[in-house]
């Protein structure tokens, strides 16, 4: 295992009817901003509950946030953070939300062109707003983490950056708040989790057997609830389990003393930036085949994996490879979301597009060995094909 340090100070409120519970996290003084994202926070009365909570306070709103927040909207966002004066912000919905809010509170004390936060991974940081989070959409665990990612539409850059400034001071979690999320934003979600635990866990054995069961234990989880989860959307238990299992994917525990891969994420940004495709989507489209290529480097995990998650323990070591990416691909499609390119209708030229960002963005050796170059980016995008 490797040497670490961990630390996270996000307080999480998790539970039925915890929105409420806003009047006490948030300064009573504070001028208060709420960022959201469409018109589903009003419609489902979430945004209301949120006022309520805040009674007195100065309570000023933004909405518009996108599905992969964009740099153009944001900075719209920070233009009002400056002109009411806001001192704290309040993110209401899913990871993009958080995520842009991350940008804001980052953005608006910062004294050159807010880009090059993203530019900079977040090292150009120096102060950040206080801010805490309403999650709506269990996915991507930013309630509970210091990064973020976001695009700059003019230049279709999609950054990732983080800073031990922009943790949320709190987030709330009440998974009601989930019931009226589309299937299709659940399946995301399943697939989002269930990306960002593999990430971290199947690289190298690292001697970490606390960590590797912790991931595995995640995993199975992800697995066995999947059905119900979107069979049933107003079931409690299970809307609970869904979303406190994809806080607990990114919030740096399991991550902690193991190496990490983070290919799959990166080459997947730049599909979401060229061709706006969900997030979740482009991961389920990239691990398949990253898996494929990177078989022999992975060997070990991917037969520890594919008998702890997926029970495959007889044949050589080549079947139960090909079987365990095997499952790996027919979960994501069975929840309805495709792991091919074609489904998208995107063929060679897309992996040359692909390949030119991940060449014009730095992105030429990723992965846990950092081996992944763009001969190999352009094997794993082809056998997405």
């Amino acid at each position: 295992m490797k040497n670490f340090e961990f630390h996270n100070p996000t307080k999480i409120v998790f539970g039925a009817d915890t929105i409420a519970q806003l009047s006490r996290l948030v300064p009573e003084s504070a001028r208060v901003l709420i960022l959201y994202g469409g018109a589903s926070a009003e419609k489902t009365g979430t945004l209301a509950e949120v006022r309520t909570a805040l009674g007195a306070r100065v309570v000023k709103e933004f909405g518009g946030i996108e599905p992969n927040p964009s740099y153009e909207t944001l900075m719209r966002a920070v233009d009002q953070v400056r002109r009411d004066e806001i001192d704290y912000l309040l993110a209401v919905g899913g990871g993009s939300v958080i995520d842009g809010t991350k940008f804001v509170a980052a953005a608006a004390l910062y004294d050159g062109e807010p880009w090059e936060i993203a530019q900079s991974g977040g090292a150009k940081v120096r102060r950040a707003l206080p801010f805490g989070a309403v999650l709506t959409l269990p996915a991507t665990g930013s309630e509970m983490n210091n990064g973020a990612v976001v695009t700059h539409k003019a230049t279709q850059s999609k950054l990732p950056f983080r800073s031990p400034l922009l943790f949320p001071q709190f987030s709330v979690l009440d998974p009601a708040k989930t019931f009226t999320l589309p299937a299709k934003q659940v399946a995301n979600g399943l697939v989002d989790a269930f990306v960002h635990i593999v990430e971290q866990y199947l690289t190298y054995p690292a001697q970490a057997p606390v960590q590797d069961r912790f991931a595995e234990g995640l995993l199975q989880t992800l697995v066995e609830i999947a059905p119900q989860a979107l069979a049933e959307p107003d079931d409690y238990d299970t809307r609970a389990t869904l979303m406190w299992t994809a806080t607990l994917a990114l919030n740096g525990l399991i991550g902690a003393g193991v190496p990490q891969d983070w290919a799959t994420h990166m080459i997947g940004h730049e599909l979401t930036a060229l061709y706006d495709i969900d997030h979740a989507r482009t991961l389920a489209l990239v691990l398949p085949s990253l898996l494929e290529v990177q078989r022999e480097t992975k060997r070990a995990k991917l037969l520890q994996y594919g008998a702890r998650v997926w029970g495959i323990r007889d044949g050589s070591e080549t079947q139960r490879i090909d079987a365990t990416i095997a499952r790996t691909r027919a979960f994501f499609e069975g929840l309805g979301i495709p792991t091919r390119l074609s489904a998208y209708h995107l063929g060679q030229t897309a992996v040359e597009a692909v390949l030119e960002q991940l060449s014009t963005h730095g992105m030429t050796s990723l992965g846990e060995h950092r081996d992944i170059d763009l001969a190999r980016s352009r094997r794993i995008l082809e056998a997405a094909l």
